[in-house]
């Protein structure tokens, strides 16, 4: 009689660690969901350190001039009156020489 409830102990002692290893709920998707879990933490981070970026060039460009200025002399190439306003170009092949100039 021992014997057979130590066999089935045994069987069932098997088969839980089965269900533990491989079964639904088990050590791989907890290993999975974890993983999933630090891939989104990530992904927030990087979308909190944006929002917050977004939000302090909003609060610039609602309280500042200045901020309205500088988008507009960068993105808009705005002059101010009596300013004079410098292009550079650069070569497309900055290792080619220049090009000869004309007399």
């Amino acid at each position: 009689m021992l014997r057979y409830a130590a066999l089935i102990l045994l069987a069932l002692l098997i088969a839980l660690q089965i269900k533990l290893w491989t079964g639904a709920g088990g050590v791989r998707d907890v290993e999975s969901l974890r993983q999933t879990v630090s891939e989104t933490r990530k992904a927030n981070e990087a979308l909190k350190a944006r929002n917050d970026a977004l939000q302090a060039e909003v609060r610039d460009l609602k309280e500042g001039r200045d901020a309205i200025e500088e988008r507009a002399r960068s993105e808009l190439g705005l002059v101010k009156p009596g300013e004079t306003f410098y292009q550079v170009v650069e070569p497309a092949n900055p290792g080619a020489p220049p090009p000869p100039q004309q007399k």
